[in-house]
C-alpha cells in the first residue's frame, strides 16, 4: 500500500488512529523557522544583555546572565513559532469554542442550581422562543451564517494558495450580518493582494465557496492595503414587494357626485365653439446664422493684420 493511501480523506491515519491537524511539510517548515529564530535571539539578546550586565557586575557573571536571558527568550520564541499552526486553528474556531464552553458550563451551573424540570423548562424557553419568533430566528441564522462564511473563505483561500504555490493563508477577521448577506474583514498575508482576487473567475469562486449569489471585494480603508472587505450577497433586500399602507387611509363612503379639484381636467371634454384649425408648417424664412469669428480684410493703420493670428 502506498504512503498516500494510508490516510483517509478525513485526516485519520489507518495505522495509529491519529488525527492529522497540521501537515508534515508545514510542521517541518515551522520547526526550521523556529530554530533560526532561537539562535538569532540567543545571539542578539545574549550579547546585548551581557554588555549591559557587565557594567554592573563581573564580566564573566554578566556574560553568563546574558546567555541565560537570550536562551530563555529564544526558547519562548521557538515555542510560539512551532505552536503557531495549532494556535491558528484555535483562532479559526474561536467563536465555536467559546460558544461550546458557554453551553457546557452554563448547563452545568443550571443543573446544579435548579431541579431537573426547571432546567429543562429553561432550556426549552431559551431554544423554543427564538425558534418560534420569526425576527429572532432570522437574526440568529444571520449570525450563524457569519460563522459558516469564515470557514468557507478560509478553504477558498487555501485553494488559491495551493493553485498559485505562493502566499500564506490570510487572517479571517470578524464578520457581521448585513441586509443582503454578510460582511467579512480579511487581513491578507504576503503573497496575496486585492488584484489577485479581482482577476477573472476569482469572484465567482468565492461566491461558489460561500454558497452565495454574488461576492464583492474592496479595500476596507486607505491606510492598509492588506485590510480588505468582502461583501457577500445572498438575497436582494430591495427586490421584495412592499405593501403600502396609503390605501387604508382612503375613505370608502365617498359619494359619486363629490366635487373634484379645480386642477383636475374634466372627463369627456368637448368644445364645439372652438374651430378645428389645421396645423401647418411655418413659412418663415430662416435667418442666416452669423459666424462666431467673422474674418475681416481691413488691416489696421499700422499694418497689423489680425487674420495672421486667427
Amino acid at each position: 500500500m502506498s504512503k498516500s493511501s494510508q490516510r483517509s480523506p478525513f485526516g485519520w491515519s489507518n495505522r495509529g488512529g491519529q488525527v492529522t491537524v497540521i501537515e508534515a511539510p508545514v510542521a517541518r517548515s515551522y520547526r526550521r523557522r523556529a530554530a533560526i529564530a532561537f539562535w538569532v535571539t540567543l545571539g542578539v539578546v545574549g550579547l546585548l544583555a551581557a554588555t549591559v550586565a557587565s557594567e554592573y557586575m563581573h564580566p564573566i557573571v554578566g556574560g553568563l546572565l546574558g546567555v541565560v536571558l537570550g536562551a530563555v527568550l529564544g526558547a519562548v520564541l521557538f515555542a510560539l513559532i512551532v505552536a503557531w499552526p495549532v494556535l491558528r486553528v484555535f483562532w479559526h474556531w474561536l467563536p465555536e469554542i467559546l460558544l461550546g464552553l458557554a453551553g457546557v458550563y452554563g448547563w452545568t451551573m443550571l443543573m446544579q442550581s435548579t431541579p431537573l424540570w426547571g432546567s429543562l423548562l429553561i432550556v426549552a424557553l431559551v431554544v423554543g422562543v427564538p425558534a418560534a419568533i420569526s425576527p429572532v430566528r432570522r437574526r440568529v441564522m444571520a449570525w450563524a451564517w457569519c460563522l459558516i462564511v469564515r470557514h468557507r473563505l478560509r478553504l477558498c483561500f487555501a485553494a488559491f494558495i495551493a493553485t498559485n504555490r505562493h502566499g500564506s493563508l490570510p487572517l479571517i477577521l470578524p464578520a457581521k450580518p448585513t441586509p443582503a448577506g454578510e460582511r467579512v474583514w480579511v487581513w491578507l498575508r504576503p503573497g496575496l493582494s486585492l488584484r489577485d482576487l479581482e482577476q477573472d473567475g476569482q469572484m465567482q469562486k468565492l461566491a461558489v465557496a460561500c454558497w452565495a449569489n454574488e461576492v464583492r471585494v474592496m479595500r476596507a480603508g486607505r491606510k492598509y492595503a492588506a485590510l480588505i472587505r468582502i461583501d457577500i450577497t445572498r438575497r436582494e433586500p430591495l427586490a421584495g414587494k412592499v405593501v403600502s399602507p396609503l390605501p387604508d387611509y382612503v375613505p370608502t363612503d365617498i359619494p359619486s357626485n363629490a366635487p373634484t379639484s379645480p386642477g383636475m381636467p374634466p372627463v369627456g371634454l368637448d368644445l364645439p365653439d372652438v374651430p378645428d384649425v389645421p396645423v401647418t408648417a411655418s413659412t418663415d424664412t430662416p435667418r442666416q446664422r452669423k459666424p462666431r469669428n467673422p474674418t475681416t480684410n481691413t488691416a489696421s493703420p499700422n499694418g497689423f493684420d489680425p487674420s495672421d493670428y486667427a
